[in-house]
């Protein structure tokens, strides 16, 4: 049987407990999930540095031997093709997201026959969490400790 890989991409900037609750209930339909962290190119500068970031992710996932974190900066779909992932893993918090991820999905969709999208609905207590809210609150100097499935250092 093959092995069931999910990409779960993402800027992740930062990783929040929705998307913690996203790669754990994803376990229980893939047999491995990797975490990609792409250097988006509509972003220019990220609020927390990128390398950073995947050890903090490495650390909230220590226990699983069969989540990856990495990093990209090359078409999902490609980059999807070459770690063995038939399928993308995303979260949906709303309708806004869905007409965002749809889009994409049909894109990957027709660069690689073979990637699935998978969505998640997000867990209605994690829903209103974004990495945009969490960096606002952090930049202001409040505690983002609850919203975060790791400390900062």
């Amino acid at each position: 049987m093959t092995k069931r890989i999910a990409l779960f991409p993402g800027s992740f900037d930062p990783f929040t407990k929705g998307h913690e609750d996203i790669v754990l209930r994803g376990l229980q339909l893939f047999d491995e999930i990797i975490i990609a962290l792409g250097y988006n190119a509509q972003k220019s500068t990220r609020y927390f540095e990128i390398n950073m970031m995947v050890n903090l992710i490495e650390s909230a996932f220590s226990k699983y031997p069969n989540i990856k974190v990495v990093t990209f900066s090359e078409l999902t779909a490609e980059f999807a093709r070459k770690n063995g992932a038939r399928f993308l893993l995303r979260g949906l918090r709303n309708t806004t997201d869905f007409e965002y991820e749809n889009s994409i999905s049909q894109v990957n969709r027709q660069l690689y026959t073979d990637l699935e999208s998978v969505f998640l609905i997000t867990t209605p207590k994690f829903a209103w969490i974004s990495s945009s809210i969490v960096r606002e609150v952090h930049k202001y100097g409040g505690d983002v400790s609850e919203f975060l499935p790791y400390q900062l250092r």
